[in-house]
């Protein structure tokens, strides 16, 4: 077993106009196929979210941007590190504004951060990961996540995960297995 790290500082973060680059995923799978009414079948999504560890609610998989990777790789390394999945990136949902009291710093002393949020279909659940020891999953359906969303902008890009995913994944399945639509 190799040991995963999360990398810490800010020495390696990107900046852009007085906001930090943020990189985060909406991680999801599929479970148990649901009978509708008429005998056909439906899968179920649900999707991954963690305790946020500078307060109550849940958060989906983020953090910063760094100079030595793209930001889909930084999102993938985000997963990793909090949320302790793999996956397959599908697209890019929107960048969202907000602004951070704990990610106050010289570059960006307002706390302003703008964050790339992209779907990661989950491959794997790892046993251990970088940040099992302060982070706690919880898989959710959508209608359960926006209502436990701890963030306005998450729930914004959850709403887009959930128009994304009516829009391409369920007219055109065969889409699942495909990776980056970026």
């Amino acid at each position: 077993m190799s040991a995963l790290v999360a990398r810490t500082g800010r020495h390696q973060q990107r900046y852009e106009g007085g906001h930090r680059l943020i990189a985060g995923c909406i991680p999801f799978k599929y479970t148990n196929l649901v009978e509708n009414s008429d005998g056909t079948h439906e899968k179920v999504v649900e999707v991954l979210m963690i305790n946020s560890t500078s307060g109550p609610g849940l958060v989906f998989p983020k953090g910063g941007w760094e100079n030595d990777e793209t930001v889909v790789e930084a999102a993938i390394r985000e997963a990793v590190e909090e949320a302790g999945v793999r996956g397959d990136i599908m697209h890019f949902l929107g960048h969202y504004f907000f602004k951070s009291k704990t990610l106050q710093d010289e570059l960006s002393p307002e706390g302003l951060c703008k964050a790339a949020m992209f779907p990661l279909l989950v491959k794997e659940e790892l046993q251990f990961w970088p940040e099992q020891n302060t982070r706690q999953r919880s898989w959710l359906t959508i209608p359960e996540a926006i209502g436990l969303c701890r963030h306005q902008w998450m729930k914004e890009a959850l709403e887009a995960f959930s128009r994304w995913y009516a829009d391409h994944m369920l007219s055109n399945p065969k889409k699942e297995n495909h990776g980056s639509e970026t």
